[in-house]
């Protein structure tokens, strides 16, 4: 088969659906295909997938894509929602439903990561990823604890059911609050939360070969047995692959139920409390800062003024921003830069004069704003960093992001982004980021590509916004964004211990 021919898979095993892209030997997208589904919630704080479910939407996204195509995939990578943990037996199959990143039933159980300036983590620990989420199996589970062999992360166990090796690699490892930041397993920590070691699969590099796609998956799939499995990587830095962020300073910001801000680095960036510095698909770092209420709170905020998309968009960006009115968009608590889990949202500072078009401008605005507080907790990461990473940045740290993700397509809000976050704004000629990077991975472990080609494989990115002077923004009545931005901070900093007690 020609390289014209050859084609490479990428799965994006995402929280809300199943993605596939298909690319060739270029690196060009050639088909997609995507099938959705709906969390899991037994109860009150739990988020679960029963695994069957994934296996069932891959086979049904295979079968979208043309018969001719899938016929000549020559290799498979993976790219997978990152935190949550499937605990399984040794042949691999599911002993309970996974447990997801937006679990909190481990809230309780975080006493194991003391967040103490005596004591800091690593990276910031959440309850719904994997470390806090396996001790309370070990609690409250404990004969699905003693059962088990094998805690993989959920792109690891899909790539076990295509017949893949048992495996983990360290951008998934380094986010599950049981390994160093450059994804080692801790292993006195794993031993001193009596977890088993024997659960934890051996690392192995992204890129590398991990097994090869077995004849009873091949017949479901419609693709060719013994094709090679890459191990594949979590999903953001699949996406950061994927979108052709440089390995130093390249910066991707995603936007769709929550926001990511990840800025790529050679060397381990320098801890932060808030932020989170994760490895890279390709052997580098990365800094991310993680948003959870930006898609979520916008949705909230629609539903609540009955507004359809169109016009609340319609509405919003033709309002005037009003001058005491703001909108903490903290809905289920906040990452990124505050690690407050307790923090709620709401509008405040509303007049009788105020329509639903400035509600709406608000909560536009506030979520801006939410996205512009992680932003700024990663420049000061960057410019308060070693001599060699401050020379590595502008006089203005992040001054470009590249955006990926559904929830940054108006070209309004793309401009109050621009002018929010002061950053010019690139889109990617690549809709589905993710998959490009598992694909390529794909393409890494069977020899294809070699990491030399990656820079050349970069999908092309077009300017689509750039920040405005205040002035060009003022508005009879309104204050400039600057302050409006500062009286968002303001106003966080002012409520934030009223929520403690009722969240808890």
């Amino acid at each position: 088969m020609s390289s014209s021919q050859t084609r490479f898979l990428g799965i994006d095993l995402g929280t809300g659906s199943l993605k596939l892209g298909m690319f060739d030997s270029d690196g060009v997208e050639r088909g997609a295909a995507s099938v959705a589904y709906a969390l899991e919630t037994p109860q009150p704080g739990w988020a679960e997938m029963h695994v069957e479910r994934w296996w069932d939407a891959l086979v049904a996204a295979c079968a979208q894509l043309p018969e001719s195509e899938r016929a000549a995939v020559r290799a498979i990578g993976f790219s997978g929602q990152m935190h949550g943990v499937v605990l399984t037996d040794a042949a691999g199959h599911a002993l309970r439903p996974a447990m997801l990143w937006p679990d909190t039933r481990a809230h309780a159980l975080l006493d194991a990561w003391p967040d103490e300036p005596a004591r800091a983590q690593p990276n910031p620990v959440a309850p719904g990823m994997a470390g806090p989420l396996l001790r309370w199996v070990l609690q409250y589970e404990p004969y699905i604890a003693q059962a088990a062999r094998w805690a993989l992360q959920p792109k690891d166990w899909l790539r076990v059911a295509l017949g893949g090796a048992f495996v983990a690699d360290p951008s998934d490892a380094c986010a599950t609050a049981l390994a160093a930041p450059d994804g080692a397993w801790d292993f006195a920590l794993i031993e001193r939360l009596g977890l088993p070691s024997r659960w934890f699969a051996p690392l192995a590099a992204s890129c590398e070969a991990s097994g090869t796609l077995s004849a009873a998956a091949a017949h479901a799939l419609g693709l060719p047995a013994g094709i090679v499995l890459a191990t594949g990587a979590g999903d953001t830095p699949c996406a950061a692959l994927g979108s052709g962020l440089a390995d130093e300073g390249g910066a991707l910001l995603t936007t769709g139920t929550g926001g990511q801000i990840v800025v790529t680095a050679r060397s381990e960036p320098r801890a932060r409390r808030g932020l989170h510095r994760y490895r890279s698909a390709t052997g580098g770092w990365y800094t991310m800062a993680a948003m959870q209420n930006v898609g979520v709170a916008l949705e909230a905020a629609r539903g609540w003024l009955a507004y359809d998309w169109a016009l609340a968009y319609a509405d919003a960006f033709a309002a005037p921003p009003s001058a005491t009115l703001a909108f903490l968009p903290y809905l289920s608590g906040e990452r990124s830069p505050w690690l407050d889990p307790a923090a709620r949202g709401g509008w405040l500072g509303a007049s009788l004069g105020d329509t639903r078009g400035t509600l709406m401008r608000a909560a536009f605005e506030g979520v801006a704003f939410a996205l512009r507080a992680g932003l700024d907790a990663v420049r000061d990461a960057g410019e308060h960093g070693d001599e060699g990473t401050r020379n590595a940045q502008t006089a203005r740290p992040v001054p470009a992001l590249k955006l990926a993700g559904g929830g940054s397509v108006d070209a309004r809000w793309r401009q109050l982004l621009a002018d929010a976050l002061d950053a010019d704004l690139y889109a990617i000629d690549c809709p589905n980021a993710a998959a490009r990077g598992a694909a390529l991975l794909g393409g890494l472990a069977s020899g294809h590509w070699r990491n030399s080609d990656l820079a050349a494989l970069a999908p092309a990115a077009t300017r689509v916004a750039s920040p405005r002077a205040d002035a060009a923004l003022a508005q009879p009545l309104a204050q400039p964004l600057a302050q409006r931005y500062a009286r968002f901070i303001d106003l966080y900093g002012r409520v934030r211990t009223w929520f403690a007690p009722a969240a808890r």
